[in-house]
């Protein structure tokens, strides 16, 4: 968007950053909040609860670009605190539900400029809720590109570097790494077809050990006799 043009009296609008990860979402949101920090706007800034990876009262990008922000468990949480704000920041709007697009519906009609940015695809290259839907009613759209980690080429996606698992978490590049098209999805078949046993960093549960040791640890211990 052009950030030059100035707002209208009493008009509030919608603007998403999306991308893989490792596509510098997160610093362009702090950009963006920090140019409105200049302007001297009143800004209130938001992230989930469960991005705690760096700082639990921060936004921190991954190369360290950190901006102050206030956790949340809920996207309607944010209209208890964003009365007075007249541009209002999001991070990791994945996180936050359905309700997050309902939400900003409500600030942006309120006048507020609202920003967020997130994932806007999964670890299976699949919408990731409730972005799109968020897309849909944005009035400004940045898509941001990353460098794929297997032959350089720009990357839209988000390869989970284990065989299973869920949507993708909070994580960072020992789980995760971004990829082209191309990359991802022969990373996907070469999972599909290899055998679980070749991702072992999937498994979070402890390994039992054999039989004969679980006896042993069992039995009760001898009692020393004391003359």
């Amino acid at each position: 968007m052009d950030e030059h043009i100035p707002p209208r009296a009493g008009s509030g609008w919608i603007e998403v950053v999306v991308g893989s990860m490792y596509s510098g979402k997160t610093e362009e949101l702090i950009r963006r909040l920090r140019r409105a920090q200049i302007a001297r706007q009143r800004v209130e800034i938001f992230k989930p609860f469960v991005d705690d990876r760096y700082a639990k009262d921060h936004i921190v990008s991954h190369n360290e670009v950190r901006i102050p922000s206030r956790a949340i468990r809920h996207a309607k949480d944010i209209l208890r605190w964003a009365h007075e704000a007249q541009v209002i920041g999001i991070d990791e709007g994945q996180f936050l539900g359905p309700t997050l697009v309902d939400t900003c519906e409500k600030l942006a009609r309120q006048g507020k400029r609202v920003i967020v940015a997130g994932l806007d695809q999964d670890y299976m290259g699949k919408p990731f809720d409730p972005m799109p839907q968020l897309l849909a009613v944005a009035e400004y759209i940045t898509k941001t590109l990353a460098i794929c980690m297997v032959c350089g080429a720009p990357a839209n996606r988000t390869y989970r570097k284990v065989a299973r698992g869920g949507r993708v978490v909070v994580g960072g590049a020992d789980l995760y790494e971004a990829r082209c098209r191309r990359c991802f999805d022969l990373g996907q078949r070469a999972k599909a077809a290899a055998p679980v046993h070749q991702f072992p960093e999937e498994s979070h549960e402890i390994p039992k050990p054999p039989r004969r040791a679980r006896a042993a640890a069992a039995a009760p211990s001898p009692r020393r006799r004391v003359r």
